[in-house]
């Protein structure tokens, strides 16, 4: 668990977890509107050194980011829309996941059938009255692959 108290912060953790993230990579993450997960993609992004610029792919559904650097390409997908497994079929996301970090955004309970291994990612706005923008981030790993990872 981490507590985030800004946008930069949550974009330093983006950059933090790319450090963590490789071809053939899934991560999930799920939150309510606002929360910050687009954020925290655009750090990822920064950090394995894909080209941008990265935006919400609510109506887009899903965007690939190649490498600027020679590393995997980002795939940034937002299951929001979607109405179900049928539709995420669709997206054939799963054409890619070998070569590519794929995030999805609203993917919980959707994409976990898409590989055995996964990072989930759950971002929480803090419950307090105001303007802050604290968050809190919890990161599970599911399978082998994240086994003392995270």
């Amino acid at each position: 668990m981490r507590v985030v108290a800004t946008a930069e912060e949550m974009r330093e953790l983006g950059v933090e977890l790319a450090g963590l993230l490789r071809a053939g990579d899934l991560a999930v993450l799920s939150g309510p509107l606002g929360a910050g997960k687009t954020t925290l993609v655009q750090g990822i992004a920064e950090g394995l050194k894909v080209r941008g610029p990265i935006t919400s792919p609510t109506f887009v559904i899903a965007r690939v980011h190649p490498s600027l650097s020679g590393g995997p390409a980002l795939v940034h997908a937002d299951a929001y829309r979607l109405g179900g497994n049928l539709e995420v079929d669709d997206l054939d996301l799963d054409a890619s996941l070998e070569d590519s970090v794929t995030v999805v955004e609203w993917g919980e309970g959707l994409v976990e059938g898409l590989t055995e291994d996964r990072l989930e990612i759950s971002v929480e706005r803090a419950e307090a009255a105001g303007e802050t923008e604290e968050r809190t981030v919890r990161l599970r790993g599911v399978g082998a692959r994240w086994e003392g990872v995270v």
